[in-house]
C-alpha cells in the first residue's frame, strides 16, 4: 500500500488530487489516520500557535453529517431548495472513506500576523494530503458553500474567529487520477536583479 519512500522527490512529483466522489475503500485505518494528522501538524507554524485544528467525521456519523448539511443549506438560502440540491448535500457527506475538516483557528498574537496563521493552516492541509499520498492513498481538498456556512461551522464546534479551511476527503482512487496541466514555471518565476 505504501509508495516507495526511497525517492521523496518522486513522491512530491506524483501527488495528485482525487475527486472525493471517486475515492473508495480502503481508506486509512485509525492508526494511519492518526499518523497522517500528526504529520499534518508538523507544518511551519511561526510562534508555535498551531492556528488550525482538525475535526474528524467518521463513517458512523456521515448520515447525521448529511442531515446537518441539509439543515444548514436550507437555513442559508431563501425559499425551498430543490430535490437535487438536497441530494447533493447528502452525497457530499458520504464521499470517500475518510473525511477530515480543517479549521483555520487563528490565535490572538501581538507578533504573528493573521495572514501568517492562515498560511500555516493551508500548509497543514498540504502536509495532510502529502502524508496520505505517501501511504498510498489519495485526497481531495474541497470547499464549496458548506465551508462558508455559519451553521456548518457552528455544528463542527467552530469558535469565534475560526473558519473552515476545507474538507479533506481520503481514500483509494477508484479510477486513475488525472494529471492536470501545471503552470509553466517561466510564467511564475522572475529573478530579482537589484
Amino acid at each position: 500500500m505504501f509508495n516507495d519512500l526511497s525517492s521523496p522527490l518522486a513522491l512530491l512529483r506524483t501527488r495528485r488530487s482525487g475527486r472525493p466522489r471517486d475515492l473508495v475503500e480502503p481508506g486509512p485505518d485509525a492508526a494511519q489516520l492518526r499518523d497522517i494528522l500528526a504529520i499534518a501538524a508538523r507544518t511551519p507554524d511561526h510562534g508555535k500557535l498551531h492556528p488550525w485544528r482538525f475535526v474528524h467525521i467518521p463513517r458512523s456519523t456521515r448520515a447525521a453529517f448529511g442531515e446537518m448539511l441539509e439543515r444548514a443549506y436550507r437555513a442559508g438560502r431563501a425559499g425551498e431548495p430543490g430535490r437535487l440540491e438536497i441530494e447533493a448535500a447528502h452525497r457530499f457527506a458520504h464521499q470517500a472513506p475518510e473525511l477530515v475538516v480543517l479549521l483555520s483557528s487563528p490565535k490572538e498574537s501581538a507578533k504573528i500576523p493573521l495572514w501568517e496563521q492562515e498560511l500555516s493552516a493551508g500548509a497543514a492541509a498540504m502536509n495532510l494530503l502529502l502524508a496520505a499520498h505517501a501511504m498510498g492513498f489519495a485526497g481531495g481538498w474541497v470547499t464549496g458553500w458548506a465551508a462558508y456556512s455559519p451553521q456548518v461551522l457552528e455544528a463542527l464546534g467552530g469558535r469565534e474567529g475560526e473558519r473552515v479551511a476545507g474538507f479533506l476527503f481520503l481514500g483509494t482512487p477508484g479510477m486513475a487520477l488525472e494529471e492536470r496541466a501545471r503552470p509553466d514555471l517561466d510564467e511564475l518565476l522572475t529573478e530579482w536583479r537589484g
